[in-house]
């Protein structure tokens, strides 16, 4: 796997080695910490109010989250508002569940790295093949002209081969190839987008012409620059700088801001995984069919949706509580009727699932449990803090340590099913996926219900400001 972004590992690595240091009563406090009680000051220039608090949070959250998301290219006739509103929830989803977001972009950078690969290869076949029947043409024009006696002739001219039409694919092209950036075209309307696999095979049967398309072009067209990227990035590091700050001082810490730690960390690398994928892009490529007396096939992979959405009672239900679940763990793209409908990529598709025993499929399932496991940690960082009372320090260590071992249960479901060939539309898989799934979205309501609860009751010291000063050398 290719190395992240350099400012993406730097900032990564500043959020995991803070870890330690975020403990809500610090580690080498003289005094016994006790509840602050009163109201938060009001306004000084030596403390903070609980509304900074809430809002260096959420300013953290928002640059992160939202700034990391790279959504698939959307239906050529949706709205602004439904693309807003389809981006907004999957920020939620990020902000629930970061583990699936890096799952995700996971399984999406390796399909972008393995699409490039496959077409540079093909690519390189064909100038193989060009060349080689250059050499033969040029091989019997000689030997026709060596036979006639002429030296020259009108009529016979060595062939001409052309130079590499198609630029080196890189990760960005396979992740536009994969976001649905090509629409195939049939009589001049839109049929649905290709996968790269379909877009390969009609290029080398001469249904298509392959798509030319620069990377410089690619970049002109994403919404992202190194200034926003930047912006998300010095957000990301003065939180943390903050944090560590703290824990120098022996200023306790919010389970608030924890949690944004746990959440951001993660989006940090999920930003990493897509820091090359196109963002925002609204137009995909046209691809036009050529050959006119000869259709596409009846049905291409994003033409047809999966038949279990039109599944009635608890069986449909069950299917919502899954679907965004085993999408996000890269073992099937479910397809919904809306996608087919707006010719678009599913909202969290956009990666190769034709064979769920390859290895970029168990590097997905590794990388997904450890994130989890991660987050997780992160939580366990808090198991001292003064809550208001022994119940609440109770779920929160419950819910921790569920967080961080949730992903063993799941490790073994799909590892199951991608080992030994299981059928993962079992009822036993199902099942067992919406288990988790209903625990892992309780265990996250109640942590966030903690946090909420804990903001009305703050240790002493926790709206005391860093003193800056203090970091500053002086005789």
């Amino acid at each position: 796997m290719a190395l992240l972004p350099l400012p993406v590992t730097l900032a990564a690595i500043l959020s995991l080695l803070c870890i330690p240091f975020i403990c809500a009563v610090p580690l080498n406090c003289t005094s016994t910490p006790t509840l602050d009680i009163s109201y938060p000051p009001s306004s000084s220039s030596h403390t903070r109010t609980l509304f900074d608090i809430i809002q260096s949070c959420a300013a953290t959250l928002l640059a992160c989250s939202w700034a990391a998301i790279h959504p698939n290219i959307p239906g050529m006739d949706e709205g602004r508002m439904t693309i807003f509103f389809r981006r907004l929830s999957i920020m939620v989803m990020a902000l629930i569940a970061p583990e699936l977001m890096v799952t995700w972009a996971t399984m999406q950078f390796l399909s972008a790295r393995d699409a490039a690969k496959t077409f540079n290869a093909f690519f390189n076949a064909q100038l193989h093949q060009a060349h080689k029947i250059h050499s033969e043409s040029t091989a019997t024009l000689l030997s026709e002209i060596s036979t006639s006696g002429r030296t020259s002739s009108p009529h016979l001219s060595p062939p001409h081969v052309a130079s590499r039409a198609c630029p080196e694919w890189t990760v960005t092209h396979g992740f536009f190839a994969w976001m649905g950036g090509f629409m195939l075209y049939f009589n001049d309307k839109p049929r649905a987008p290709l996968t790269p696999t379909e877009l390969q095979r009609f290029v080398d049967e001469g249904s298509v012409e392959m798509p030319v398309i620069m990377e410089e072009e690619l970049d002109a067209v994403s919404k992202s620059d190194a200034f926003s990227k930047g912006i998300a990035i010095l957000q990301l590091a003065w939180f943390v700088l903050q944090l560590v700050a703290r824990y120098i001082q022996n200023l306790p810490t919010t389970l608030l801001e924890i949690d944004t730690l746990a959440v951001v960390a993660l989006a940090c690398i999920s930003y990493g995984l897509w820091w090359t994928k196109p963002k925002d892009v609204r137009r995909p490529r046209p691809v036009y069919w050529k050959e006119h007396d000869k259709s596409p096939p009846a049905e291409l992979t994003y033409e047809k949706s999966n038949t279990e959405f039109s599944l009635n009672g608890w069986h449909h239900y069950l299917l919502l509580v899954i679907y965004p679940l085993r999408s996000l763990m890269g073992t099937r793209v479910t397809i919904s009727p809306r996608a087919v409908r707006e010719r678009r990529i599913p909202a969290l598709g956009g990666y190769d699932d034709s064979n769920p025993h390859d290895n970029n499929h168990v590097i997905t399932l590794f990388v997904g449990c450890f994130s989890a496991f991660i987050s997780g940690g992160v939580h366990c960082f808090g198991w001292y803090y003064l809550f208001q009372g022994h119940t609440e320090q109770i779920l929160w260590r419950a819910t921790s340590l569920v967080t961080a071992s949730a992903s063993l249960p799941l490790l073994l479901i799909f590892g199951w099913v991608i080992l030994f060939d299981f059928d993962e539309d079992s009822w036993v898989v199902r099942w067992s996926v919406a288990t988790i799934a209903f625990i892992y979205i309780a265990t996250r309501l109640t942590v966030i219900v903690l946090i909420v609860f804990s903001l009305q009751s703050l240790p002493a010291g926790t709206y005391d400001v860093v003193a800056w000063t203090t970091f500053v050398p002086h005789v």
